[in-house]
């Protein structure tokens, strides 16, 4: 491994109020922008391929010469219509050529950039998200790449952003009168003027706990960010990175963490139109085939669509196995059945082994803080801090809370003071409100477990607290990929229940049937009987779940259900599904809800 992770290295502090203080190594010096770097990597290597995406015939290509040119031209337009450190980009599209080039223009120019996430336009039927970011950040234009599709979003914002620029359809400005526009002294003055302390981007939180806030994203942190994982990952300065990734540029994941891989080491970035959704997924496989990835980032829901692929098609997984680096999990708990099989797969059909690693992050850290960056880690483990990063872990009822400083962290939120004021503690740590634990008390070095968000944790009546996050994971582990997600309720009750979606691909596989498996199909109840049995062997009554029941309605983003990450809201769901929560704790037991005994109530 040491070809692919540089050794760990961490120094802890162990205070007498029970806060243990953690810090990595040494960080190396790092470029003023992503703007520098953009430059600096086009120099070198001009006819390499920066990212391509989905054509009608084949893919269309973006060279790195041909970003930076185009950056230019975008820059200097951005200018001339006004925008500037006060006046953002608000971009509503999904990962694109057009929207890499006007970021990377907007960033050239000292535009922050406000990416959104594409459910805000697409799937909300108010747009009162687009509104609230509006209001927040002014931003002087709006980009669009279809016109057609994106139409109700931008007629919704025509009052508050009149300025909208499209690549496609009949609205505004079009992308090739800005792609168009010659560079000037302009946007020379403003490149000279780029500094570490810069604003980049302005970041939306996940909204997991509350209205989402406006992230100060500065290019230091981001700039930061990718030296240090150079630092942990040093076959990246020599080996330029290929990815395949469908991971959204409006969230950090996506658009610091990988995109700025790429960006950072001089790579090449495959845009992947699928996602971890049934009807997607098949887009994704067809780009992982045709473009092996040498490192290779997801969700855990997008590995529980890939896993059972790479099982059943070994042509696809000698293929995507064959030059892979390592690969990596990220804003959720990954199952530990999933990464079970992983191992498995890549002693079988790589015959070597290819490391599944983690880290640990925020969109206030832009995003990485933590790096599991060597060999035997254990599933949850999110590593220990990286190089310029320390880690102040507070005592907090039976957890530690994580708060981070570093070059990494943000200076605060867009225009709201008491926001940031609150984020901070006195030694001016970010709260970040994520629990861990260490993997040994003695040795730092061999890293955090992932203990949960203190918010969502909860007591029983016998007054034991019951760990959500770790609770959450168990169970989608014991359900073998059959459960997508749970929500995990029982506050103040005798007991724990949960409610659950399901994985439809792996449950018509496991019921037979082509079309979409009920809740009710007697063989799932079955298997899912048997999970919670396999559960709650000998556990404590906080590691135990009771009850289950299956919903058939997907999380509502417009009602906060779900966030930009991709993960289930636990609170909201809670709050707005308390009566199917009140069936999960009826007396006598409604007759949809599994147990583990499976004892159904007749009807």
């Amino acid at each position: 491994m040491l070809d692919v992770f540089a050794p760990p290295r961490v120094v802890m502090e162990r205070r007498t109020d029970g806060v243990l203080v953690l810090r990595g190594g040494e960080l190396g010096p790092f470029p003023p922008s992503m703007a520098h770097v953009l430059r600096r990597e086009a120099d070198e290597h001009p006819a390499r391929v920066l990212a391509t995406q989905p054509a009608d015939s084949g893919r269309a290509s973006l060279t790195w010469g041909e970003a930076r040119s185009q950056a230019d031209a975008m820059g200097q337009s951005l200018l001339d219509h006004g925008l500037g450190p006060d006046r953002p980009l608000m971009i509503l599209s999904g990962n694109s050529l057009e929207h890499l080039v006007l970021m990377l223009g907007a960033m050239t120019a000292g535009v922050p950039v406000v990416s959104l996430s594409t459910a805000y336009s697409l799937l909300s039927d108010d747009h009162a998200r687009l509104h609230e970011v509006a209001a927040l950040c002014s931003p002087g234009m709006v980009f669009a790449d279809d016109a057609d599709a994106y139409g109700a979003a931008l007629a919704a914002l025509e009052a508050a952003v009149p300025l909208q620029v499209v690549a496609r359809g009949q609205a505004g400005v079009t992308l090739d009168e800005l792609r168009a526009t010659t560079p000037g002294a302009a946007l020379e003055t403003a490149f000279a003027a780029l500094s570490p302390d810069t604003v980049a981007k302005i970041g939306l939180t996940s909204g997991s706990t509350g209205r989402p806030k406006g992230v100060i994203t500065t290019h230091r942190m981001l700039c930061s960010n990718q030296q240090a994982l150079g630092q942990v990952w040093p076959f990246l300065h020599h080996e330029p990175p290929v990815l395949v990734d469908w991971l959204p540029w409006s969230h950090t994941f996506g658009g610091n963490h990988n995109l700025g891989q790429v960006l950072a080491f001089g790579g090449t970035l495959h845009i992947d139109d699928g996602k971890p959704a049934p009807a997607l997924f098949d887009r994704t496989v067809r780009a992982l085939a045709e473009h092996p990835p040498t490192v290779y980032y997801n969700v855990p829901a997008g590995y529980a669509l890939l896993v059972p692929r790479l099982e059943h098609d070994r042509d696809f997984a000698e293929r995507f196995f064959s030059r892979l680096r390592f690969m990596f999990y990220a804003a959720a708990a990954l199952p530990e059945s999933l990464w079970d099989r992983l191992e498995a797969l890549t002693r079988e059909v790589a015959g070597r082994d290819i490391p599944l690693t983690a880290s640990w992050g925020a969109t206030e850290t832009a995003p990485a803080s933590t790096s599991a960056h060597f060999a035997g880690s254990r599933c949850g483990c999110i590593g220990v801090p990286l190089p310029g990063v320390t880690l102040k872990l507070v005592p907090h009822a039976e957890k530690l809370e994580i708060r981070v400083s570093g070059p990494n962290v943000t200076p605060g939120y867009h225009g709201d003071p008491q926001a940031t004021a609150a984020a901070f503690d006195e030694e001016g740590f970010l709260r970040t409100g994520d629990a861990v634990r260490l993997v040994d008390p003695d040795d730092p070095s061999q890293g955090l477990m992932f203990d949960g968000r203190l918010a969502e944790d909860f007591k029983l009546t016998s007054g034991t607290w019951v760990a959500v996050g770790r609770l959450r994971t168990e169970l989608i582990s014991a359900a073998g990929g059959v459960i997508a997600d749970a929500v995990i309720a029982g506050h103040d009750g005798e007991y724990v229940a949960a409610l659950a979606w399901l994985n439809q691909a792996e449950a018509r596989r496991l019921c037979d049937t082509d079309g979409e498996a009920p809740p009710d199909h007697p063989v799932l109840r079955e298997h899912l009987s048997a999970a919670l049995a396999r559960l709650n062997e000998g556990a404590g009554s906080a590691s135990r779940v009771e009850r289950l029941l299956v919903l058939r309605d997907p999380p509502d983003l417009d009602a906060g259900e779900i966030t930009d990450k991709g993960y289930v809201n636990q609170r909201r769901v809670l709050e707005r599904r308390s009566g199917d929560v009140a069936r999960l704790f009826a007396e006598p037991a409604d007759p949809a809800v599994v147990t583990p005994s499976e004892r159904r109530v007749a009807t």
